[in-house]
């Protein structure tokens, strides 16, 4: 259950949403594009209610699950989901052109989609939430299973898309995606928005000490620190060790005292 959670998302920017599972992530994106309705309170997107096609018409959703037709080919699926978008003619065609190339499937595109690995698909899934010039996009999850490659070609997808002005909420579990990605990161938990932020602001406000991890005898030892100096002093004292390392706070240290060590499933 979402309780008030508010947040404002400018064009141009990427924000990412971080949550264990549970905290109400994929409920936050159904809610945004219209297929889940609210109990209570509303829901406003781009100055309207995302139930209405007019408000839809401007927003683009890549979903966790896949949304293919997976016995159609490349092509005729973005042929189908563009018409469901009111494109058509030439313009259609030449909008399916560009994100295959764009996708790099212009190659495969008329091969069925259930011939195609997982990162083909997904590359596929987010080229599906384009093709309308989408003034937001919503990606749930929208790197799971693919290969490394796949996964640089979505992140170049995605800037592109900050670039020309589109602005995205971008759904992870990965920190090291909302690290490089995002503008600002909005972390989640039990419906509620816990923290909102750059992360330089949030690894100042919530991201705690420096961690030293020191090797003795073939063990690893981590300590958390204010005084780096005074902790290692600390340790020679304690006897010699092989070596030592400085590790500064990080978005997932940040996560994990937010949203706490116990296991969701």
């Amino acid at each position: 259950m979402l309780k008030e959670l508010s947040f404002s998302l400018a064009s141009g920017e990427i924000l990412g949403l971080l949550g264990p599972n549970g905290a109400g992530k994929s409920t936050l994106m159904a809610l945004l594009c219209g297929l889940l309705q609210p109990l209570s309170g509303t829901v406003r997107v781009l100055g309207g209610d995302p139930a209405l096609p007019s408000t839809r018409a401007h927003l683009g959703l890549a979903p966790q699950e896949l949304a293919l037709y997976e016995e159609l080919s490349a092509q005729e699926n973005l042929l189908v989901f563009g018409r469901l978008q009111g494109l058509k003619g030439a313009d259609l065609k030449e909008r399916v052109a560009v994100l295959l190339a764009e996708t790099g499937l212009a190659a495969r595109a008329r091969d069925r989609v259930s011939t195609y690995s997982g990162g083909m698909k997904r590359r596929l899934n987010l080229a599906a939430a384009l093709l309308h010039r989408p003034a937001l996009l919503l990606l749930d999850e929208a790197t799971v299973g693919v290969d490394p490659q796949s996964r640089l070609a979505l992140f170049d997808l995605v800037e592109n898309c900050r670039a020309s002005g589109q602005g995205l909420l971008y759904a992870t579990h990965h920190m090291e995606e909302a690290q490089r990605l995002c503008d600002r990161v909005a972390i989640v938990d039990q419906g509620c928005l816990l923290a909102l932020g750059t992360v330089p602001e949030l690894l100042q406000r919530h991201g705690g000490a420096l961690r030293l991890r020191v090797e003795r005898k073939g063990l690893v030892e981590e300590v958390e620190t204010r005084d780096a100096v005074a902790e290692l002093a600390r340790q020679q004292g304690l006897g010699p060790f092989e070596s030592f390392s400085l590790h500064p706070p990080d978005l997932e240290q940040v996560f994990m005292h937010l949203t706490g060590r116990s296991l969701r499933d």
